[in-house]
């Protein structure tokens, strides 16, 4: 029956959420039920793809992205696909409204970062961030608002800000094995061997406006999608500031981490901080 092997490729998404991402999982089992298997499908598509850029290294990655999004357009059309998490990405951009300029904004940075290694101006960072996070979160709030265009548009830049915290606090986590492991550099004029206490100043400072702003869209969120976002936020700022608390030379140098114990216990946090309408 059609309808099991729907049911069957939204598992799969769930199952790649699950693996890959605790914490992302984590915040997306606080959303209504009703929208969870739809933002898994959402984060099973956008990580295959980053998968095939950033870590397929033995094969041809050209061929596998232009291969994936060729699927992806083919289960578009035909309205099925044999990939599961093709099939049930597919649904959700119909069932939501979900734009294809969103897709292929994001598919156009995961292609940068096959022959792009350093974002040397303002503007290359923004258009990176923008197809590579913010989008996703646009893809998201489509979700969350259940396709409606004006309550879209009303919150369409905080969730865009949100993406781009995500995005840079990611970024500042990761600089060392985006520098030596696939040589990229994405904030303008920073590598290892230009990073300090005022560069990471700066970023985090950039980063922390970024969550101020995206903070009050969150408040104006549909009570079906506000707990489980606002749990991805707290778990963000906690990374933040376990960056902000660390010398510049250890970031270069190692991954910053969230325990499980910490991201339960931000979990217990948010709840009662939710509960008592706090948020």
């Amino acid at each position: 029956m059609k309808s099991l092997f729907d049911n069957t490729s939204f598992k799969c998404s769930r199952l790649v959420t699950k693996n890959y991402s605790t914490s992302f999982s984590l915040a997306v089992y606080m959303l209504s039920p009703s929208i969870r298997d739809a933002i898994y499908s959402i984060y099973g598509f956008v990580r295959f793809a980053d998968e095939i850029v950033d870590s397929f290294h033995d094969y041809d990655k050209e061929y596998l992205i232009n291969d994936f999004e060729k699927e992806y357009y083919k289960a578009m059309e035909m309205g099925i696909s044999l990939n599961p998490i093709l099939n049930s990405f597919q649904h959700t951009v119909k069932e939501y409204n979900i734009t294809d300029d969103l897709i292929q904004a994001f598919l156009k940075s995961m292609k940068l970062d096959l022959v792009k290694t350093a974002y040397n101006t303002q503007t290359e960072y923004e258009d990176y961030i923008y197809g590579s996070a913010d989008v996703v979160g646009l893809m998201c709030l489509k979700v969350f608002v259940a396709g409606k265009d004006q309550k879209y548009e009303q919150l369409k830049h905080e969730a865009m800000r949100l993406g781009s915290a995500f995005q840079k606090v990611n970024f500042l986590r990761d600089l060392k094995d985006d520098n030596l492991v696939l040589n990229r550099n994405y904030f303008p004029g920073v590598d290892l061997k230009s990073f300090d206490e005022n560069a990471k100043t700066t970023i985090i400072n950039e980063i922390e406006e970024d969550f101020r702003v995206a903070y009050q869209g969150i408040l104006k969120l549909p009570i079906e999608a506000q707990f489980g976002v606002y749990t991805a936020f707290v778990y963000y700022k906690k990374l933040l500031k376990k960056l902000k608390n660390t010398p510049y030379y250890e970031i270069g140098s190692s991954r910053i981490r969230v325990s499980n114990y910490t991201k339960a216990s931000l979990l217990a946090q948010s709840f009662v901080t939710y509960k008592l309408k706090l948020v």
